[in-house]
Order: structure tokens, then sequence, then C-alpha cells
């Protein structure tokens, strides 16, 4: 799997962490950045890189998937969901980390670093990996409402 990572600050060590935890798992790991500590940094360009080279990807037919990080995860969820094609989603336990997927066909999840210590990160992010979308009809119909409000501003 392709993953595309981003963080703010707060998530700077974590990032780095999981870039070299999932590598070593066998996954093909972008960094969007930043590269150094920086306590006035501006998440949202990082946030939005990443989630463009998802959608990137998956136009292209290829398996990827998109990590954003902060102190919360709000921001940063927040930031990926204005990418055209994005579904970010935030998660603070394994079930709304396999929902997200199960459920909802989330190719971002959004994770609080200051909420979470490195091994209950990593957990949430191989849950949400290894979770396939349902492809339920409910499901895909609801995403699908979603997605004509996106292209249209209209609501089915």
């Amino acid at each position: 799997m392709r993953i595309h990572i981003a963080t703010d600050h707060a998530g700077l060590d974590l990032s780095q962490f999981l870039v070299e935890q999932l590598s070593a798992e066998g996954h093909e790991v972008f960094d969007h950045g930043p590269t150094s500590y920086d306590p006035l940094d501006d998440y949202p360009s990082f946030c939005i890189n990443a989630a463009l080279a998802v959608v990137r990807d998956q136009k292209a037919g290829v398996a990827a998937l998109g990590i954003v990080l902060g102190g919360s995860g709000n921001g940063e969820q927040i930031a990926a969901n204005k990418v055209h094609g994005i579904r970010a989603a935030l998660a603070w336990n394994l079930d709304t980390a396999k929902l997200a997927r199960g459920h909802n066909d989330a190719n971002v999840i959004a994770v609080g670093a200051r909420q979470h210590d490195q091994s209950e990160v990593l957990e949430l992010i191989r849950a949400f990996i290894a979770e396939p979308f349902s492809h339920d009809e409910r499901h895909q119909r609801r995403i699908g409402k979603i997605a004509a409000y996106e292209q249209t501003g209209e609501i089915l």
C-alpha cells in the first residue's frame, strides 16, 4: 500500500516513527512534511499536499491511503477534507478507525498525536489500513450523496 503522511509540529516525532514502522512493514511511505520542528508551522499545506497525493494515486489506480497527524487531529482532518475526493476521518479508538474504512470508505485517517502513545497510534493505523470497505448498498448510497453534493452543491 502507498501511504502519504503529513503532520504539524505536535506530531513530528510520531510521524517519523510511523514512516519507519510502516516502511518496515512493506508499505511505500511518502512524507509530506514537515521535515523539522517548528512550533509555528502551518499544517494545512502539509496535509493538503498529502491528500492531493492520495487522490492522484487513487485516480491512477494505485492503492493509496493518507495519514494526517496533529495535536488533536481535528485541524488536519479539516484541511485534508478540503481536497476534492478525500474522505478523512478522525480516529480515536479501534472502532472509529475500522468504521472509517468499513462504512465510509475513508481514504485518510486523522489521529491526535497528543491523545495517544506511539503503540496506540500504530494500532489505529494498522486497523485502518487493514479494514476493507464493506461495499454495502447503504454505505455506497450515502457516500454517493456526499460525492453528489461535492460535485453539484445539491442535497439529494
